[in-house]
């Protein structure tokens, strides 16, 4: 949760404001986090959860122990739904999810990607 408020602080949010940081724990035990990134043209804004997700992918990492979201002053927010499709990709659906308010003492909420994304889409292989 701490990696997860620091990356909040270097959020750009000049249109909203609305701060927001993640950290992924990779296997092996790296902590790789990133935040909000929004723009002009609101579509390509970049939320804090596929942020550090891709941060960590192009690092290399693939197999993901948790993940952790500070996000707003009072009660906390949740992932979007682009961000809880992104985490079906990625993250099993049993890894757990750690989420906050931005204050330091806030209430930590646990889920998962699979309760977040109940029967998310998910591409499966043709079997031979």
């Amino acid at each position: 949760m701490d990696a997860a408020r620091k990356a909040a602080q270097q959020a750009r949010a000049p249109y909203s404001g609305f701060r927001v940081g993640a950290a992924v724990l990779a296997a092996g035990g790296k902590i790789i986090t990133g935040f909000n990134i929004e723009n002009a043209s609101y579509g390509l804004t970049l939320c804090a959860e596929r942020a550090a997700l891709v941060h960590a992918l192009c690092a290399g990492h693939h197999t993901f122990l948790a993940m952790a979201l500070c996000a707003g002053e009072g009660e906390p927010a949740t992932p979007c739904g682009a961000c809880r499709q992104f985490m079906a990709e990625f993250m099993d659906p049993e890894t757990p999810v750690f989420y906050s308010a931005l204050p330091e003492g806030s209430r930590i909420f646990k889920t998962t990607p699979g309760e977040l994304l109940p029967r998310a889409f998910t591409f499966s292989k043709p079997r031979p």
